[in-house]
């Protein structure tokens, strides 16, 4: 018995440091370099693929400064955060991207919340171009500041408060996910 649990301790040595590494790419893009943010130390909380009908749309990474694996402690805690979509699919126009956050806020949120948020979510979609296939897209939140959005490294503007920042990751990790399977990946489960 002794030598089974000894064989079992040396495995799990082994194994421990290549699950650690299991999460650097999906779909063939690293995500392992998603997590620095103007020095904020943050770590990947999650990846996953955004897929519609059998169609890979984007890779969505979030970052947190603490992990977690619940949405209402990732919404609570405070602190710099990430999302991050690496574009899978040709070209998705900036028409279907506004609409897909729009019905992401108002599937996730209540009436009041929607309507409090509504003004920053129009001037949130007015910075989307249309993506393409190789975009990098951060929508980062730095306390203080805002969510800041930059498409393949440049800023496109910046929207006040955490509670938009918030409202927005509900649109992966609400009640009402985009895509459950991806709600999961980046919930690191």
């Amino acid at each position: 018995m002794l030598k089974y649990l000894r064989i079992l301790f040396y495995f799990s040595l082994i194994a421990t440091p290549l699950l650690a590494q299991a999460v650097t790419k999906v779909a063939g893009i690293d995500v392992s370099g998603s997590c620095s943010l103007d020095g904020q130390s943050m770590k990947l909380n999650g990846a996953g693929i955004r897929s519609k009908y059998f169609i890979k749309i984007y890779v969505g990474v979030l970052c947190l400064e603490h992990p977690a694996h619940d949405p209402a402690t990732i919404l609570a805690a405070s602190g710099a955060k990430r999302m991050q979509m690496n574009m899978l699919y040709k070209e998705v126009d900036a028409e279907k991207i506004t609409e897909g956050w729009t019905e992401g806020f108002r599937t996730n949120l209540d009436k009041a919340t929607f309507s409090r948020l509504e003004p920053r979510l129009k001037q949130f979609n007015t910075l989307f171009p249309a993506l393409h296939k190789g975009d990098v897209v951060n929508m980062d939140y730095l306390p203080g500041r805002g969510t800041g959005l930059v498409i393949n490294g440049k800023s496109l503007g910046v929207i006040e408060g955490e509670d938009f920042f918030n409202a927005l990751l509900q649109v992966w990790i609400g009640r009402h996910p985009a895509d459950k399977s991806l709600k999961k990946g980046l919930l690191g489960k």
